[in-house]
């Protein structure tokens, strides 16, 4: 199967979600959100940097239960018009 590369649109809209999750994380350890969305610490990382720019839905669902965030502020902060 072959990827289709990433718009740069893409790149940014993975960086805005990456900024929201490591906000609403606040102090609380990478690993101990990580552990509770059940997911590795690594892969939480890579989202918080935008390194993983197009994370997988139940990804996001369980980061954002775990966050205590609803998929609609999720979704509307990576919307290209939530670029301030």
């Amino acid at each position: 199967m072959v990827r289709v590369p990433l718009t740069p649109a893409d790149r940014q809209r993975g960086e805005r979600l990456g900024v929201l999750l490591r906000e609403a994380r606040g102090e609380r350890s990478l690993t101990d959100v990580a552990t509770a969305a059940g997911i590795s610490a690594e892969t939480l990382r890579k989202i918080e940097t935008g390194r993983i720019p197009t994370p997988a839905f139940f990804t996001v669902s369980a980061l954002a239960a775990t966050l205590d965030l609803s998929l609609d502020t999720l979704a509307g902060a990576t919307r290209p018009s939530a670029v301030p």
